[in-house]
C-alpha cells in the first residue's frame, strides 16, 4: 500500500488504492496509517484534521480509489520529562528502535522519589520526538536495580507492533539470576500474580492473580545458590523474583522478597563479606529477541554480564573450589 514520505509540514500523505473501492474511509485509513489506533484516527475525522482529495469527510464515506489522503496532525505530548545527557550503553538502534544494556540503579520512568535522571530522560536526549509517544516509547520495564537489555519504540508504528509481540507472547526474554539454595532441577512457576493484599510496594502469589509463566534451568550450582536461567513467557511486574520467592529459592541481594542472609556453611570471609555487601536483586537481563517492527526480521541483542555479577558468581565458584581441596585433605 503507497505512503507518501511525510512532507515537511509534518502533514503525513498517502494514496487510497483501486483495490479500497466501495469501502468505508475509516476502515482504509487505519490501513494506510496503522502506526496509530483506529479511534484516534476517527477522532481526528471528526476534528477536520484529516482530508480526502482536499475535502473533509466523514467516517462512514465509501471510498472510489485513488484519492490523495492528507493527516494533518500534530502528536501530542506524552510525557513532560526532560532531555538529560545520562551516558546509555546502545546495543543496536534505527530509525524504529532503541535497544539499550540498562545499568543497576538506573529508574526506567520518573516518578515520586525519582524526578529526573532515569532511562526516558536520558532517551529522549538522543531522540526528542519520542516525547510524543505513550510512556517515550517504553514497551517494557527493568526494575531499578535489574540490568540488562531492554528495547525501546522510536515510533507509533514501532509502539504498536512490540507491544502486539509482548501481549502475544512472541518476544524472547532471557533473564541470569542467582538465587539463594542450590536446586537439583529446572522447572516451570505458574503461579499467578497481583499486588500484595495489604503491602502495596510488594507483589504477590495470589489465586485471583494475572497469569504468570517462568521457565527456569540450571545453568551453575554452588554449595549454597544456584545461576538459573529463567525465560519469562509472561511479564508481571517482579515476576521473576516473585516467583523464585515463592518457591522458596528467593534472589540473592532481593531487598523486597529475599529474606535473611544466608551463608554457606563454613563461608571465608570473602564469601561472607562478598555475599553481605551483594545489595542488589542478582538479576541480569541476558538476551531479547524480537521481531523488527517493520522489516519482521528476527533482532537479537544480549547484554554482558555486569561486573558485580560476574564478581559474585567468581567468589561463589571459589567458595565451592576452597571447600573441595579442604575436603580431600
Amino acid at each position: 500500500m503507497p505512503v507518501a514520505p511525510v512532507p515537511p509540514d509534518d502533514a503525513r500523505v498517502a494514496a487510497v488504492p483501486d483495490t479500497a473501492a466501495g469501502r468505508r474511509f475509516d476502515a482504509v485509513l487505519a490501513e494506510l496509517f496503522p502506526q496509530f489506533s483506529r479511534s484516534k484516527l476517527t477522532s481526528w475525522i471528526k476534528a477536520g484534521e484529516v482530508l480526502l482529495d482536499g475535502a473533509v469527510p466523514r467516517p462512514r464515506d465509501l471510498v472510489m480509489g485513488g484519492e490523495r489522503v492528507e493527516l494533518n496532525v500534530v502528536l501530542d505530548v506524552q510525557t513532560e520529562a526532560e532531555p538529560q545527557d545520562i551516558p546509555l550503553s546502545v546495543l543496536y538502534e534505527d530509525d524504529q528502535v532503541f535497544v539499550i544494556d540498562k545499568p543497576a540503579g538506573l529508574v526506567v520512568h520518573p516518578g515520586a522519589g525519582n524526578p529526573d535522571g532515569t532511562l526516558v530522560n536520558a532517551l529522549l536526549f538522543r531522540d526528542a520526538s519520542m516525547a510524543a509517544l505513550p510512556r517515550a516509547g517504553i514497551v517494557h520495564r527493568l526494575d531499578k536495580d535489574t540490568s540488562g537489555v531492554m528495547v525501546v519504540a522510536r515510533t507509533l508504528e514501532a509502539h504498536n507492533a512490540l507491544v502486539e509481540q509482548l501481549s502475544s507472547r512472541d518476544v524472547h526474554r532471557q533473564y541470569l539470576a542467582v538465587v539463594v539454595g542450590a536446586l537439583v532441577s529446572g522447572g516451570t512457576a505458574a503461579s499467578p500474580i497481583d499486588r500484595h493484599p495489604r503491602d502495596r510496594l510488594r507483589m504477590a502469589v495470589r489465586e485471583d492473580g494475572r497469569d504468570a509463566v517462568t521457565h527456569y534451568r540450571l545453568r551453575e550450582r554452588f554449595r549454597a545458590h544456584t545461576a538459573l536461567e529463567c525465560r519469562l513467557e509472561t511479564g508481571r511486574t517482579h515476576q521473576i523474583r516473585v516467583h523464585m520467592a515463592h518457591l522458596r529459592h528467593p534472589i540473592l541481594g532481593d531487598p523486597l522478597y529475599g529474606g535473611a542472609l544466608k551463608l554457606p556453611k563454613g563461608a571465608s570471609d570473602a564469601t561472607a563479606a562478598m555475599l553481605r555487601g551483594f545489595r542488589r536483586q542478582a538479576l541480569h537481563a541476558e538476551t531479547l529477541e524480537f521481531r523488527h517492527p517493520v522489516t519482521g526480521e528476527a533482532v537479537r541483542c544480549s547484554a554482558p554480564v555486569p561486573e558485580d555479577m560476574q564478581a559474585l558468581l567468581k567468589v561463589l565458584r571459589a567458595d565451592v573450589a576452597e571447600h573441595a581441596e579442604s575436603g580431600r585433605r
